[in-house]
């Protein structure tokens, strides 16, 4: 005992050769599990690894894949449905759902035509559009926020409601957008235009999310709304407000395809469009529960879903089994987010 204190001056403490050689030689698994954590602990990387291993999938199985030609069909299948998940990862991450965004895509180039039509210069017209795209967001708001109606009963009666109004002032058919060859290639024309609102709508709220009043606020009120509410938050303010944004990205994104395509028809949009968003969204890695969200991560939903459709659709593959693979991939994604979000917490992420 005491030649054993001589050699460990505080007595105890001191560990055997063979101990320090093992804590020397750490387990890899440690390791692994730190960069893992590190890569994991952004809730896009996930959606950007399984895009990316679609990507050489699909190369390896057509090599049109790539070509130009079908990347302008990967930015068309991508654009519109990455700016309208963005105004949906808005309103879920405020706890609310908006069913009737899909229909306010096809009713905003209609104000937009008739304001041309009236003789309104083209950027007026488009302000036409978005502005009673705001005003669907703002009953969708009030009706939820003030009568305390259910959001899914509010916008899914606001789907009808405004798919019957597009259909009667359109009469049902189709017209054509009046504008100049320039408006028209900045507005989609251009669909690597389009692709560029896209991102600078997915960057530009994932900003206001993460850095913003507003955004806190928002996860806030998703997150614990009694509790957000007895700290001051305005709740009802920011539900509507993000009801209206939801709206006008909607009717925006329905006038960039108008001028893309040349055409605005009243049957367009509805509700596939509005669950292909939704699905964006939660794939990209936002909760339905509220409190959650990353409108750059709806964005890579977007592409991941517009690579399997695409891909697909040059391997032949019916739609049919498109809409079960999008199915499971739902699933299976809502699984790893939820698995990755304890990993976070328990890592202090």
């Amino acid at each position: 005992m005491a030649d054993d204190a001589r050699h460990s001056p505080a007595g105890e403490g001191r560990l055997p050769d063979d101990a320090v050689k093992g804590a020397d030689a750490a387990p890899p698994r440690g390791a692994w599990n730190l960069a893992a954590t590190a890569v994991f602990r952004y809730r896009e990387a996930s959606i950007v690894i399984a895009g990316l291993l679609l990507v050489i999938y699909f190369q390896y199985s057509s090599a049109a894949f790539l070509s130009p030609a079908n990347l302008e069909n990967l930015v068309q299948f991508t654009a519109t449905t990455a700016i309208i998940a963005a105004g949906e990862v808005m309103v879920l991450v405020c706890g609310e759902l908006d069913l009737s965004v899909g229909m306010v895509y096809a009713l905003a180039p209609f104000v937009m035509y008739f304001a041309m039509a009236g003789g309104a210069p083209p950027w007026l017209a488009v302000v036409a559009g978005l502005a009673a795209a705001a005003l669907v967001g703002a009953i969708n708001g009030f009706l939820t926020t003030l009568l305390r109606l259910p959001s899914f009963v509010t916008t899914l009666g606001m789907l009808f409601l405004i798919n019957g109004f597009t259909l009667t002032i359109s009469g049902g058919f189709p017209v054509q957008p009046l504008a100049g060859e320039l408006f028209t290639q900045i507005f989609g024309g251009n669909p690597w235009a389009e692709l560029a609102w896209a991102l600078a709508i997915a960057i530009g709220l994932q900003f206001v999310l993460m850095k913003t009043r507003w955004g806190l606020h928002t996860v806030a009120t998703g997150g614990n709304p009694t509790g957000a509410a007895e700290v001051g938050i305005k709740v009802r303010r920011i539900k509507t407000g993000n009801f209206i944004l939801c709206s006008m990205l909607g009717g925006f994104a329905g006038m960039l395809d108008a001028f893309r395509i040349g055409s605005i028809d009243p049957l367009a949009g509805g509700s596939e469009i509005m669950f292909a968003a939704i699905a964006s969204a939660v794939i990209g890695g936002t909760l339905l529960t509220g409190g959650l969200g990353t409108t750059v991560g709806a964005f890579l939903g977007a592409l991941v879903l517009a690579i399997l459709k695409d891909g697909f659709t040059l391997l032949g593959v019916s739609a049919f089994t498109f809409d079960m693979i999008l199915g499971a991939a739902i699933l299976a994604t809502m699984t790893v987010n939820i698995h990755l979000s304890r990993l976070r917490d328990q890592g202090g992420g």
